[in-house]
């Protein structure tokens, strides 16, 4: 994963070994691992995060159920669906002009 991450940026090792060199030069040796060990709990959090993420969703796609129950078919009253059916229905306007031109 982390060859992958470095292919994508185009670090080789000169550069990489340059980046590590700087950040040792701006924050010193005894600074240098808590600022690693915070880098790195803060991506694991971040991973952790989006992990609980996609479990969540994957697990509300899964548990979505797009048939109704046959109960819940059989209880609806005709005449209420009936009525809703034709609340749902709407006028067509007048129809527009015809267009008289040729192409």
């Amino acid at each position: 994963m982390l060859s992958a991450v470095f292919l994508f940026l185009n670090i080789g090792t000169p550069e990489l070994i340059l980046i590590l060199f700087v950040a040792l030069l701006l924050f010193g040796g005894e600074k240098l691992p808590e600022l690693a060990r915070g880098l790195g709990k803060g991506i694991r959090d971040f991973k952790d995060a989006s992990e609980g993420v996609k479990r969540e969703i994957h697990n509300q796609i899964n548990n979505f159920d797009t048939k109704p129950e046959p109960s819940e078919v059989r209880n609806l009253p005709v005449t209420e669906t009936r009525t809703e059916i034709a609340d749902t229905e709407v006028p067509a306007n007048d129809p527009a002009s015809p267009v008289n031109k040729e192409y």
